[in-house]
């Protein structure tokens, strides 16, 4: 996919002095290696903002999975989702209490996503449904953004960060998460997606990039999906 930017996107200035962008509470997916967490932190560092991190390394059924799919796919399913639930029921619960902006590097969506991508027909089906009463209690993002990179620069990604239990991650699953995340953005119409093309470009690194993403994250959209390249 290559992202161009959507002519649909509805541009307001920014209307309140309390936080630096015109969102409450955004979500920064994307697939393994897309830079989720490493922008997370940029805005912190920048912004003192509210940080949720998802402790994926908890999870004792993750190296096993990489290696056995088949076998592991449901336990490490069922343990990320009760995780990520707690972490959420915990953070958004008291987001009233908070001034500044929380920005987080997951969506509760992502559950169920990479779920469909990894369960049997049978076995998802008793996972949706418990994913369907765990999420009723969440508040959407007033903004989602998708941070897209192809499947070779995903994977350069991963190997530069040396994690021993990503090391059997293929490239058929990257491309097969990327295909789930796609499926899902046509459906949503409840709130805004921004999907942000940031293939090949290193924003920790280049200012210029980040600076460019900071723009895009200032702006107001409509409900719905919105595309924009950063090069």
């Amino acid at each position: 996919m290559n992202p161009e930017m959507s002519k649909s996107a509805t541009v307001h200035s920014q209307t309140s002095n309390l936080r630096p962008f015109p969102h409450g509470f955004i979500a920064i997916e994307g697939n393994i290696g897309a830079g989720k967490t490493t922008l997370c932190h940029m805005l912190e560092e920048e912004y003192d903002c509210r940080l949720i991190l998802e402790q994926f390394t908890d999870n004792p059924f993750l190296p096993h999975f990489y290696k056995n799919p088949e076998r592991y796919a449901f336990p490490v399913e069922l343990f990320f989702m009760t995780e990520r639930h707690k972490q959420l029921q915990e953070s958004l619960s008291q987001r009233e209490l908070f001034p500044q902006m929380v920005v987080s590097d997951y969506f509760f969506i992502k559950t169920l996503l990479f779920a469909k991508n990894n369960l049997k027909d049978d076995e998802y089906r008793l996972f949706q449904r418990l994913f369907q009463t765990l999420n009723s209690t969440f508040p959407n993002p007033d903004l989602l953004i998708y941070l897209h990179r192809s499947v070779p620069d995903l994977v350069k990604n991963i190997n530069n960060r040396g994690r021993e239990y990503e090391s059997g991650i293929r490239p058929e699953y990257l491309q097969s998460l990327q295909e789930a995340y796609f499926s899902y953005f046509k459906t949503e119409k409840e709130f805004p997606v921004l999907i942000i093309d940031v293939t090949e470009v290193d924003f920790w690194n280049e200012r210029e990039a980040y600076e460019k993403i900071l723009g895009l994250m200032k702006r107001s959209y409509a409900k719905g999906v919105h595309r924009a390249v950063i090069k």
